[in-house]
């Protein structure tokens, strides 16, 4: 033991990880505000208290949306679990004006459903919205507004509905400023995205 302690590759090897962990966020890269692709259309669904909600609602708030089902067997799960951790991360954050808007593309998915499947995933109601409408609004958003790919739901009603797992930053303008990946690194890079979106509307 006093062998090791007099022993100065030792020392510089722990003085050399001590330092690495401190200073790990003062190296952290982030990344600017990402220019405005396209508008996003004018577009109008029902949140889970049955009330009209859309663009006007959100107009002047940064946010983040995402397509899923509440049936979904496949990336749902996963994705929903992505969109509840940027909300704790927006929340810790202080972050509270930018929302989270997940758009069901399932017309199973009625506001009486999704307000019930609000506790499941965590939804805090004043940041993240499960929202819902009918198959050709939800389809004209998805693929001619935010320009994702969107599959055709089955006869049965219960097969999975192919969508993209996909994040859209969207600026207060309703700009959409960037398509993400809901993996670790996705999740990273949109809480970062936004963050400087939203700095960027408020003159920071």
């Amino acid at each position: 033991m006093r062998r090791w302690l007099r022993n100065p590759y030792a020392w510089a090897f722990v003085v050399g990880c001590v330092l690495t962990t401190l200073m790990r966020p003062l190296l952290r890269r982030i990344p600017p505000p990402p220019p405005p692709l396209r508008q996003v259309p004018v577009f109008s669904l029902v949140n889970a208290e049955g009330l009209p909600f859309g663009s006007e609602q959100l107009r002047g708030h940064v946010y983040v949306a995402n397509f899923f089902f509440l049936r979904c067997p496949s990336v749902c799960p996963t994705l929903m679990k992505g969109v509840a951790t940027l909300q704790r991360r927006f929340r810790d954050e202080g972050l509270d004006t930018i929302r989270l808007v997940s758009i069901s593309v399932d017309p199973y998915d009625t506001p009486p459903r999704l307000h019930d499947a609000e506790a499941g995933y965590g939804v805090d109601p004043s940041r993240w919205l499960l929202l819902t409408g009918t198959p050709d609004r939800v389809r004209r958003l998805a693929v001619d507004g935010f320009q994702v790919a969107l599959g055709e739901a089955a006869g049965d009603g219960v097969t999975d509905i192919a969508h993209a797992a996909k994040l859209l930053l969207v600026d207060a303008s309703g700009a959409l400023r960037g398509v993400y990946n809901s993996d670790e690194l996705g999740l990273d890079e949109t809480f970062w995205r936004a963050r400087r979106v939203l700095d960027e509307s408020l003159g920071r």
